[in-house]
């Protein structure tokens, strides 16, 4: 029995959409499933149970992504179909049950309309799989001491989005100072391949032997190894906040221009912090084309404390 599941070519979107895939491979152990999506968003699901192919989707003039999908499953009987693009693809496979997603309802977050999308309530969390190659090397990365590990996503894949680096560097100082609510932590510095400049700042504040830097040297699944190890993350709204947040560890999302109520992190040992200025405040004189940040008005100490209840919560906290 066979379950082809299309989903999304946004890594953020793609971390999300698992906690659909992980009710089918809950459920239906008996399923083998193929995958299909963008190429930034494939590794995550590399380790997917069950998992018998991943198809890649780069974007192609005319739609030629989508007639490639179609050639690469149309002879293959599918039980499920599930398609969170919204295509007509499923319409034109042979299958017995198709499960298609019209459109976003910004009314609820987009992994409660998922799961109301499968007729679960409440939803399941996301989930990243991972598999013992990529743990063994995150053990490699990462030392095995009693030092805590925090995580921090300095970086998105828009500068308005983007707390000012030289608050990250503030904020990781005080973390990490012997009074400090992670005393002498492990930094993980991670990001999408072409953001490492960007992040450059925050780097360069830590020793070489406190920090491991993350930006396409390893797979997403060896990122997400490490992520399950640390004790905290704190970032920008961006995949690898929703990445954290999968891992089930206390995770932070820093957020201005972008809807907390649709794009929050999802999970039980989640928190989000916002600017000062409300999302539509931003947008009535923010410019998608400008690369200022629109997080100025995000303090370091409005941060800590947003920290400190959240590890609290947890039981991590002083």
């Amino acid at each position: 029995m066979r379950l082809l599941f299309i989903t999304s070519n946004r890594l953020g979107d793609a971390v999300l959409s698992t906690s659909v895939l992980r009710h089918f491979v809950e459920t239906r152990p008996e399923l083998r499933i193929t995958v299909a999506c963008g190429p930034v968003a494939a590794p995550i699901f590399e380790a997917v149970p069950n998992l018998e192919r991943i198809i890649r989707m780069p974007k192609q003039k005319r739609g030629g992504h989508w007639l490639h999908l179609w050639k690469s499953v149309v002879t293959n009987w599918w039980d499920v179909i599930i398609d969170l693009r919204g295509s007509a693809t499923a319409y034109v496979l042979p299958g017995r049950k198709r499960i298609v997603l019209s459109g976003n309802d910004d009314s609820m977050h987009r992994v409660e309309q998922l799961g109301r999308l499968i007729g679960v309530n409440p939803p399941l969390r996301p989930k990243i799989w991972l598999d013992q190659k990529h743990i063994d090397e995150a053990r490699e990365l990462l030392p095995q001491d009693e030092r805590p590990i925090l995580a921090v996503g300095p970086t998105a894949n828009w500068p308005g989005k983007m707390w000012p680096v030289e608050r990250f560097v503030e904020l990781v100082a005080c973390l990490r100072a012997a009074d400090g609510l992670l005393p002498n932590a492990h930094v993980i510095v991670a990001g999408a391949p072409n953001e490492r400049e960007a992040a450059m700042p925050v780097i360069e504040s830590i020793a070489d032997g406190d920090i491991t830097s993350l930006f396409g040297e390893r797979s997403l699944l060896t990122v997400q190894a490490c992520l399950t190890a640390s004790d905290l993350y704190v970032g920008n709204d961006s995949g690898l906040m929703h990445m954290a947040a999968a891992a089930a560890i206390p995770t932070l999302g820093l957020f201005g221009p972008s809807r907390v109520e649709n794009y929050g992190p999802f999970g039980e040992k989640t928190a989000f912090v916002r600017t000062d200025r409300s999302y539509d405040e931003i947008w009535s004189t923010a410019d998608y084309k400008s690369s200022n940040s629109e997080m100025y008005d995000l303090s370091v100490e409005k941060v800590l404390f947003a920290i400190e209840g959240l590890l609290k919560r947890e039981g991590r906290g002083g």
